[in-house]
Parts: C-alpha cells; sequence; structure tokens
C-alpha cells in the first residue's frame, strides 16, 4: 500500500492503534501467566510475550508499508553495513519494560518509531494495562487517547522543586547520584519504560536523566512524542540523538526534559 507522504502517519494511526490494541490485549492475557523466561546475552530477560509481540508487530508493519525495513529488540542481528544504505525505516521494542511486566508494575509498553535520515519522525507508545496510546501526528502534534478520549499534550513549565523520574534499576547508578548532586532541590520518582518520556509529555514530571545502558528502540517513540510535545532530548554534547550511523544500536547518555 503506498501513501501520500503528506499525510502517510495521520493514515496509519487508525491502523496502528488498531494493531498496538490487539498486541496489548495478547500481553496482558499472559500477565500473571507462568512464562518461559530466558536472559539474553546483554542480561535482559526475554518471554514469551516479547517473542509474540514481536511477530505481530512485523508482520502487520510488513503489509502496511511492505518496503520499509523494520529493526526490532528481538529481530536477528543486522550488519551496519546493510543498515548504513536504509535512508528510512521502522525501529521497535514489542514490550518495553521486560522486567517491569515480570515485576508486575503495570509500567511497561510497546514501542513503535519511524526513523527518515537519522531522525524520528513519528512515534508511538501503548500502555496495554492503562489502555492508553501516546503518538505523534503529521502535523508534529502528539495526542493521549484513553478509551476513546482524546487529548493533545504540551510540556508544561518546571514544577517546584523540580520533577525528576528515573528508572526502577537506575537508583544506584554512581554517575546517576552524581549529577543530581548538581540540583539543590528536587523530588524524586520512579517510573518504567519508555512511559517515562510520555510522563513528562503530559506535564507529571519535568527531567528524566539517563546514564545507564539502553538502546535505539528504547528511545525513539519517545524522543519524537517528547519534542513533539515541546521538550527535548539531548546527548552530553546538548545534540539531539541520532539513530542508525553506528555498528552497535546503543542509545548515548541522554537528558530529556520539558526544555524545549
Amino acid at each position: 500500500m503506498r501513501y501520500d507522504n503528506i499525510a502517510m502517519f495521520d493514515l496509519l494511526i487508525p491502523k496502528l492503534i488498531r494493531m498496538t490494541t490487539k498486541v496489548g490485549d495478547m500481553i496482558m492475557s499472559l500477565y500473571e501467566n507462568e512464562l518461559n523466561i530466558k536472559i539474553k546475552s546483554n542480561k535482559t530477560p526475554f518471554t514469551i510475550a516479547d517473542k509474540n509481540a514481536h511477530k505481530l508487530i512485523v508482520k502487520t508493519l510488513s503489509k502496511l508499508t511492505p518496503n520499509t525495513p523494520i529493526i526490532s529488540e528481538e529481530s536477528e542481528i543486522i550488519e551496519f553495513s546493510e543498515r548504513s544504505k536504509w535512508c528510512e525505516y521502522w525501529i521497535i521494542d514489542p514490550l518495553d519494560g521486560t522486567r517491569d511486566f515480570l515485576k508486575q508494575t503495570d509500567e511497561f509498553c510497546i514501542c513503535i518509531a519511524y526513523i527518515k535520515k537519522h531522525k524520528p519522525i513519528f512515534g508511538m507508545i501503548y500502555a496495554p494495562p492503562r489502555k492508553t496510546h501516546y503518538y505523534t501526528t503529521d502535523a508534529n502534534k502528539v495526542f493521549k487517547q484513553q478509551k476513546n478520549i482524546i487529548q493533545p499534550l504540551n510540556v508544561r513549565p518546571n514544577h517546584n522543586p523540580l520533577r525528576v523520574v528515573i528508572g526502577h534499576w537506575s537508583s544506584h547508578n554512581k554517575q546517576l547520584k552524581d549529577h543530581l548532586k548538581k540540583y539543590s532541590t528536587y523530588k524524586l520518582s520512579q517510573l518504567g519504560s519508555a512511559l517515562k518520556f510520555c510522563a513528562i509529555a503530559e506535564g507529571k514530571y519535568d527531567y528524566y536523566p539517563k546514564f545507564g545502558p539502553c538502546s535505539e528502540w528504547d528511545t525513539a517513540a519517545g524522543v519524537c512524542i517528547l519534542q513533539n510535545a515541546g521538550g527535548s532530548v539531548v546527548n552530553q554534547n546538548e545534540k539531539p540523538l541520532s539513530y542508525n550511523t553506528k555498528n552497535d544500536l546503543t542509545s548515548p547518555i541522554f537528558f530529556a526534559s520539558n526544555k524545549p
């Protein structure tokens, strides 16, 4: 199927919402079950929920945009010699926050982003436990959709004290601890998965510094959502994150905030 580039994602959004809702229902059906948990080479867990979500999403995206490559956290490794030829592609995390899924925190999500010329130009995040979608549009707007209620999202000015959000497994990171010493007063909260980007986009938090390891599929959708809501995500050199520019797909240290 071909889409007019001017409105490509606006046309795809309803189909992607249906797909992610279906995938989310599948994930939730496994939520409290005994799962065959494996540990991957990067020491992160992998479950049948990750596997099935990957298959369903890749199958649907391949039908919607048959000529567009797809990178998934659960894909086979694609060498940079091949990836470097791509001008645009999908990048997905079928179940972002697998550890949160296993801990039953309700803080996990499905992440889908579209990269063009090394930048995310579309992002969608779906939180199955909350049945909540966050997504960007072709007009560079961000919306939150929950139970057929759709509302636009824009970042808000800093709270007082500053509201900082980090992951559940980041609190002992020495670089993070040293970084937070720069702030005289702040309120620290923890939240799983890429939902941290969405929480800043809807004004719940102000700042999310990330020093621990993560990958490009962990950040792409959230970066796009937060940037289109008026915030920013920059690396240590205060430059926007760039995608598919090197041999590996690790993301650098970054700082996500409500600042433009």
